[in-house]
């Protein structure tokens, strides 16, 4: 019988993921990912495990160092960012993602977050519950331009909600396709261009800070940065810089470089940021998808099979 852990916070015992790894003979551990491990907790991490489907938290080296019956981990999610694939290799770790099981969530949540700023609800629902009646105009998306960067499963969800929204869609990414609608165009014009600038590209030392001084400084100063996909997308430093210029109208962000939010963020606070706790993919459907999906890819390789969606295929 092979130890499986789960640290994935909103999988527990008795659910569809815990079934079927226990239908295959797993016996299942749960150490929820609740924030910041100290450094013994995260060090015993895999201690007798052989098998994990995990949050988004780091693994990094040292974890794996001492995870000495790890066979597999599986990321309950797309980004994997947070693992550590080279020491995973070296230690003959398979690792795995869940691809293509959240991309509608995220892309509804990515429409709610540029409804939300245009129609200023925010401000708007605050003010109610604060005994005023606010009645500020927003604005339509018919005829506005959603720029999009990255044209994977969740950014193509994102222009097709964005058509039928009335919305010109311009899209930068390194794989073109022939979609009917969609405008293809290098890096600078769609962040120029951008009505609403909306991110959905992989987190990669080339795409560290994107989003930086400079394409902030070329942006509308009347455009909205979106952001459900990596915190390190976007220097948050120079966002804050161009939040409180004015060179931009807004932000709404999904994720952020450090999470939780810290508290001494010169994000925090910001009339024209709005941020929310990483949400995006987080649906009751999206997360059953993607459950199941880590826990099939742990049965597979504990079962000598070849998983779905390995991350690691260059490095092991």
């Amino acid at each position: 019988m092979s130890r499986v852990l789960v640290t994935t916070d909103y999988l527990g015992p008795g659910d569809d993921i815990d079934t079927l790894l226990r239908r295959h003979g797993h016996e299942v551990t749960y150490a929820p990912a609740r924030g910041a491990r100290n450094r013994a907790e995260a060090l015993a991490l895999f201690d007798g495990i052989d098998g994990a489907v995990i949050a988004s938290e780091p693994i990094t080296a040292d974890m794996l160092e001492t995870a000495t019956s790890l066979k597999v981990i599986a990321r309950s999610g797309v980004g994997y960012d947070s693992v550590d694939l080279a020491a995973a290799a070296r230690h003959g770790v398979r690792v795995c993602n869940t691809p293509g099981v959240n991309h509608d969530a995220v892309a509804e949540m990515t429409i709610a977050l540029i409804l939300t700023t245009a129609r200023k609800l925010s401000a708007v629902l605050c003010g109610v519950r604060d005994g005023r009646w606010p009645r500020d105009a927003g604005r339509e998306l018919r005829g506005s331009t959603l720029g999009i960067i990255g044209y994977g499963p969740s950014g193509r969800a994102v222009a097709q909600l964005g058509l039928a929204f009335g919305m010109s869609v311009a899209v930068h990414t390194a794989h073109p396709t022939g979609d009917p609608g969609i405008e293809f165009v290098d890096l600078d014009t769609v962040t120029a261009t951008a009505d609403y600038l909306s991110l959905h590209t992989r987190a990669a030392a080339t795409t560290e800070h994107l989003i930086d001084r400079k394409r902030l400084q070329a942006m509308k100063n009347t455009a909205v940065l979106i952001n459900t996909a990596r915190g390190s997308l976007v220097d948050e430093d120079a966002l804050a810089d161009a939040l409180e210029a004015g060179d931009i109208a807004g932000a709404a962000l999904d994720v952020v470089a450090r999470e939780p939010l810290p508290a001494d963020s010169r994000l925090r606070g910001l009339d024209n940021v709005l941020i929310t706790s990483h949400l995006a993919g987080q649906t009751v459907e999206a997360r059953n998808r993607a459950g199941l999906a880590a826990a099939q890819a742990v049965i597979d390789v504990l079962a000598g099979r070849e998983p779905a969606h390995p991350v690691d295929k260059e490095t092991v």
